[in-house]
């Protein structure tokens, strides 16, 4: 019986493997239709299939892995644990989205004990040629970004993989269920899991995680801290947007196509009551700047871009923000957030920094990348729900002429950001635990 279900399991991988190289000629049109709106697509293709540089091999290397911008900068804190944890260490992180390699290429600057590519795509070939050039000792994969081939291969060289932040909604734990032949045995390979909450845990053990490979720390995004270059970049924003007239500044982050309109339509309704209101709007991806730029403009708005933007913006209705790296500095130049990819079902984005300021928090109702943390925040004041541009409108408004009320759901928020703090330590004694001597 064991043997029939281990040739069905190798089955299952061949037929994905061969599926993986099958849809070769589709991922690279993909590239190529996605380089169109964002030409940093059309680079570094040699990366995606593993000819990375090969690493020196005088010092254990960790590879790190965060697929795009909200995980690399998750990541980033975990970093510098890792390099007072192991200074003898090389680290090595991957991620798979252009916007994600722009934040990791400007966190590491110079550092030449970090490297940095692309992560390999999951062909057999392609992650056997990243192990090989790369030889890490360690695998630490942020939240949920597993790969069956990656996983085995590393298994079968004796690489222990953490999943550190490791969340995982009940749709996704339903996509793994549906081939279990396929996904079992990777969950079963992980060498540990430090997920974000209870519920979490539930669904990793339910897909095959080992349980005693399986913590539960809580959300290392809560132990982000503001530096004293961030504080005094808000304090310039603040400065410069708010103007002689100290304006009140409403920030919709993060947001999606689809989801631009919404604020805008919303933004005209409280433009009438607060004129000197102004909106400060930044699209999650790059390639869409212009197309939200024009989308403002023929609304009837009078628009600048951040990155052209004059000393005095008196005359400006709404700000484009198209600066890179830049948006926890915004959240502390504004009064009110709204954060985005939550009015379209992408999942909502991280609300740990607007509540790290203080802020009062205005979200939709598609969060269930940030479930727990849109609990915890709603449970505390802090956090209101808006269905659709008119809720956002009335949101805005009662917000607006309420400033205690703005006051105390900033309170609340700090209070769950600052209650909070402690997972990235929890998840560094789980890594201790793996007992990896070779680092």
């Amino acid at each position: 019986m064991a043997r029939n279900l281990d040739f069905v399991v190798s089955l299952a991988r061949i037929a994905y493997s061969a599926l993986c190289y099958f849809f070769t000629p589709l991922i690279i049109w993909r590239l190529l239709w996605r380089s169109f709106k964002a030409p940093a697509y059309a680079k570094r293709w040699g990366e995606r299939w593993g000819y990375i540089d090969r690493q020196p091999s005088e010092a254990a290397l960790i590879w790190l892995h965060a697929v795009s911008v909200g995980e690399s900068l998750a990541a980033m804190p975990l970093v510098a644990a890792l390099r007072v944890r192991y200074p003898n260490a090389r680290i090595f992180i991957t991620c798979m989205t252009p916007t994600g390699s722009q934040r990791i290429s400007a966190a590491i600057g110079d550092d030449l004990s970090i490297g940095h590519s692309y992560a390999p795509y999951d062909s057999p070939t392609a992650v056997a040629r990243f192990l090989r050039r790369a030889q890490p000792k360690l695998l630490i994969i942020m939240e949920t970004e597993l790969w069956p081939n990656t996983i085995a291969a590393c298994y079968a060289q004796q690489i222990p993989v953490m999943l550190a932040n490791a969340r995982l909604s009940s749709k996704s734990a339903r996509g793994y269920q549906r081939l279990p032949m396929l996904c079992r045995p990777m969950f079963t390979q992980l060498s540990g899991v430090a997920a974000q909450t209870e519920d979490d845990a539930a669904r990793f053990l339910a897909l095959g995680t080992r349980p005693t490979a399986l913590r539960v720390t809580g959300n290392i995004k809560f132990d982000m801290s503001l530096g004293l270059d961030v504080i005094a970049r808000a304090h310039e924003l603040e400065c410069q947007w708010r103007g002689s007239v100290n304006r009140p500044v409403w920030l919709a982050a993060s947001t999606h196509a689809g989801e631009d309109r919404i604020v805008l339509a919303a933004f005209a309704v409280v433009k009438q009551q607060f004129p000197t209101l102004l909106l400060v709007l930044t699209p999650r991806h790059p390639e869409r700047f212009d197309s939200v730029y024009k989308d403002c403009a023929n609304a009837g708005f009078a628009v600048q871009r951040m990155s052209q933007s004059e000393p005095s913006l008196a005359a400006v209705d709404i700000v484009v923000g198209d600066t890179m790296g830049e948006l926890l500095a915004y959240y502390g130049a504004c009064d009110i957030a709204f954060v985005g990819g939550s009015l379209v079902p992408v999942g909502g984005h991280n609300m740990i920094e607007p509540a790290a300021w203080g802020l009062p928090i205005l979200t939709g109702p598609e969060v269930h990348n940030f479930i727990e943390v849109a609990r915890l925040l709603e449970q505390a004041g802090a956090l209101r729900y808006c269905a659709d541009a008119t809720q956002l409108a009335v949101e805005t408004i009662a917000l607006l002429q309420d400033s205690d009320c703005r006051e105390s759901m900033g309170r609340a928020a700090l209070m769950v950001a600052t209650a909070n703090r402690g997972a990235l330590s929890r998840l560094l004694q789980s890594l201790t635990e793996l007992d990896i001597e070779s680092l």
